[in-house]
């Protein structure tokens, strides 16, 4: 079992595997980098148009905490930025883990750091992300303190998207389906989230049943709650945000990473 311990004495591996990720990520392309803000902000764009003009987001909007400013964008924005964490997280794990199969059939290293290199790569373009968030909120004026717990709601969802990426890594060698399966658990999990809605705009019933007391058992739901009411509402998260973010990051981290080091070793041989 690769301990915490192991793994830190190849952090020097762990970051050149990191920095060749990003400097192959962009290798021959004429914008570079610059593709890191794009792409999240087409998106951004895609679906502010969407669901803020076409299906009446922008008129359902809340106002931010500085009681000025009613943006839809930047309401969307803050689910989008703990989205992409998640989702790039979950799929960087399983193609890292895959494509870091020859080098480990020839040499040891603890079969986590190549997970744990895609996580850091994600997390710096999360880091961009949100920074470009507090940029847009500073230059409205709606600032305040509650901005501090941006870094643990982010450190928390990375967490929880490393963990479940574990996991799924392993399925993934073993079974090729799973990526395939992966795509449509990501659609179907994106639209169970309260990122281009409201949660407490949902009314009526599904047979029998409230939509809201459901979605609240969605991991992501708290952590899109959280960063809103961190940036946009200026407010702190509630108690139960946190502890929802704290249990699934714990559990996603200890189970994933538990079950990944007692069978990599033997999964490594099919990759």
């Amino acid at each position: 079992m690769s301990a915490p311990a192991k793994v830190w004495e190849y952090r020097t591996l762990i970051t050149n595997l990191a920095m060749r990720d990003l400097r192959s990520r962009y290798k021959k392309s004429v914008l570079g980098r610059l593709w890191s803000l794009i792409n999240p902000g087409v998106t951004l764009g895609i679906y502010t148009v969407v669901f803020g003009v076409f299906l009446g987001g922008n008129d359902s909007a809340l106002a931010a905490g500085n009681g000025r400013t009613k943006s839809f964008a930047l309401f969307l924005f803050c689910g989008l930025v703990m989205w992409n964490a998640f989702a790039s997280g979950v799929n960087q794990a399983i193609s890292s883990f895959l494509a870091a199969g020859p080098m480990l059939t020839r040499t040891y290293f603890p079969p986590e750091c190549p997970i744990i290199a895609a996580t850091l790569t994600t997390l710096i373009q999360t880091a961009i992300e949100t920074a470009i968030l507090l940029g847009f909120m500073i230059a409205l004026g709606n600032v305040s303190w509650t901005f501090v717990f941006v870094v643990p709601i982010v450190a928390l969802v990375t967490l929880f998207a490393f963990g479940l990426g574990l996991l799924i890594s392993l399925l993934n060698v073993r079974y090729r389906d799973v990526n395939y399966l992966v795509g449509i658990g990501l659609q179907l999990m994106f639209y169970s989230t309260p990122i281009v809605y409201r949660l407490d705009i949902i009314d009526g019933k599904v047979l029998g049943v409230d939509p809201r007391d459901v979605l609240v058992f969605n991991p992501l739901t708290h952590f899109v709650e959280a960063i809103r009411s961190s940036v946009y509402l200026l407010h702190a998260p509630s108690l139960r945000n946190w502890i929802a973010m704290l249990l699934a990051a714990t559990v996603a981290l200890l189970g994933g990473w538990w079950v990944f080091s007692r069978n990599a070793p033997r999964f490594i041989e099919e990759i």
